[in-house]
């Protein structure tokens, strides 16, 4: 395996690693101190301004005529439809309900990317898919326990289903363009885009929110939603489509679950039981029999 390779599977690992803690540790500032749709303004507004601050330093890269459509509806999907239904989901439900159902994405990507990107599927992809599937139902069936501060959690948990199927569809639009731009001239002007586009079911819960007397606990929290969360996730998340596959960057999704619960237990919120342990062995068998290829293309 070569060194872009190698880089491109950490950058997938970062990205679900972020995701991964970020559950629990956005939820718990929802919707006490920031509203679902105030939070994803503060990601769109404060993530953009980051790129675009990147971007300053970098060499001027124009988009196509031809290929602006194709990014308005990357950043409808990725930055709207995506963040909108994960964080009202968050708010409703709960983390690890949150963890477990998005690892749907890599089914979707994976009939998404047969269809229209003719990406071969094969048995390994297939049975790795299978596999992980089967270590998420096991968390879902066994593992998930009731928690607090989760008002309405069918509801939540169908926001989290639309959040999962248009975040495949996302890295299926995105991902021709991650192989003629830049990272970061893609992910500001989808950031840009996305703000325009979500102000308007945003703007009330931003202004809402009382800025002056926040404690530090919730302004740090913020901080990772917006650099980790916001920035740092699509920057590894784009650099990765650019070497690897579609279906492989959308599998490591199975590992949010893991990480959750894991980041969890580690704050007491959680424990680690044998369930827990069989579940964590198939997503990873899952994860490994995806990524596993037969030849050298990603």
């Amino acid at each position: 395996m070569n060194q872009k390779k190698i880089s491109a599977y950490l950058a997938a690992f970062g990205a679900t690693l972020i995701y991964g803690l970020n559950h629990t540790i956005a939820k718990v500032i929802m919707p006490d101190y920031i509203g679902a749709y105030g939070f994803i303004m503060l990601r769109l507004l404060g993530a953009g301004l980051l790129f675009w601050l990147v971007s300053s330093f970098l060499p001027k890269e124009r988009i196509e005529t031809q290929d602006y459509f194709r990014l308005f509806f990357a950043a409808l999907l990725g930055m709207c439809i995506n963040m909108l239904m994960f964080f009202k989901g968050l708010e409703l439900s709960t983390p690890i309900n949150s963890g477990v159902i998005i690892t749907i994405s890599p089914i979707m990507v994976l009939v998404l990317s047969y269809f229209f990107l003719r990406e071969p599927i094969g048995w390994r992809k297939t049975l790795g898919i299978f596999v992980g599937f089967a270590g998420a139902v096991t968390l879902t069936v066994f593992g998930a326990e009731k928690q607090v501060n989760a008002p309405n959690i069918p509801v939540g948990n169908a926001l989290f289903l639309i959040n999962s199927t248009s975040y495949a569809a996302y890295l299926i639009v995105m991902k021709p363009l991650t192989q003629k731009y830049h990272t970061i001239t893609l992910m500001k002007w989808a950031f840009l885009i996305g703000f325009f586009l979500s102000f308007p079911v945003t703007v009330s819960e931003f202004l809402a929110v009382k800025w002056s007397i926040l404690p530090f606990e919730v302004i740090w929290r913020m901080g990772f939603v917006v650099v980790g969360t916001s920035f740092l996730t699509y920057l590894f998340n784009v650099y990765a489509l650019k070497i690897l596959s579609a279906t492989t960057v959308g599998v490591f999704i199975y590992l949010q679950p893991i990480l959750t619960i894991l980041y969890a237990v580690m704050t007491g919120n959680d424990v680690l039981d044998v369930v827990k342990i069989i579940a964590t062995l198939l997503i990873f068998c899952g994860v490994y029999l995806v990524s596993l290829k037969k030849t050298s293309k990603a």
